[in-house]
């Protein structure tokens, strides 16, 4: 029968990394050594969420303080999720590899909920005018582009479903960040990226049909 190390940890603890099982040991370890490792975990998830909310933050249009305090907030949820959890930790990733996953989804929520509290947010209005702007479409060609955006608008209204509709107009026409639209629909990046890529399908089809983009290409994606 398999030996289990004191504490009920199984025997998969002996094959964590070296400092892998120094966080482990030291988050576990009397109050001094733990405290010590919870300064030094809330230092690094602090990094990563600065880092993280700066990236975003061109889509966000908040800067200074008010980024920064988006990500100690994030850093600091993140800290206790992972204190409270390190039980579950099984060594299949390293210890930081694992924390970083906690700091990215607090950061999510909290630039997910920050978005939403801007009133001039707008889940179902559809912006087409936006459009131009943002794919930097050549003024000189405007008849070309109006015709391919007329024939765009079509087909989202012809051939994507209701949800399908829905991600496409928040995502493409009013520029909400995928994590805030997750948030809001109860949903998760991975199911949006799936309804997205089915409605890009759809649409390039329903485009080729009429001649605006090459066949051959629809049939290759």
């Amino acid at each position: 029968m398999p030996h289990r190390p004191a504490g009920g940890a199984s025997i998969a603890r002996l094959s964590f990394d070296f400092e892998s099982e120094e966080w482990v040991r030291a988050l576990r370890g009397s109050e001094a050594e733990r405290q010590a490792a919870v300064e030094r975990l809330h230092g690094l998830l602090l990094r990563i969420a600065r880092s993280e909310v700066r990236r975003r933050s061109p889509r966000l249009g908040i800067t200074g303080p008010e980024l920064d305090d988006l990500a100690h907030q994030a850093a600091a949820d993140a800290l206790l999720a992972i204190t409270a959890k390190i039980g579950d930790f099984r060594g299949e990733s390293r210890f930081t590899t694992w924390a970083y996953r906690f700091v990215i989804l607090e950061v999510s929520a909290k630039v997910g909920r920050h978005f939403w509290r801007d009133p001039g947010v707008r889940l179902e209005g559809e912006d087409w005018e936006r459009l131009p702007d943002r794919f930097g479409f050549d003024p000189a060609r405007e008849a070309e582009w109006r015709d391919l955006l007329a024939a765009l608008r079509r087909a989202v209204e012809e051939t994507l479903t209701e949800r399908q509709r829905r991600i496409f107009v928040a995502l493409v026409l009013n520029g909400i960040p995928l994590d805030t639209l997750a948030l809001e629909l109860g949903s998760n990046r991975n199911a949006i990226y799936k309804t997205m890529f089915d409605a890009r399908r759809k649409l390039r089809a329903a485009l080729a049909a009429n001649g605006y983009v090459d066949d051959d290409r629809v049939r290759r994606s």
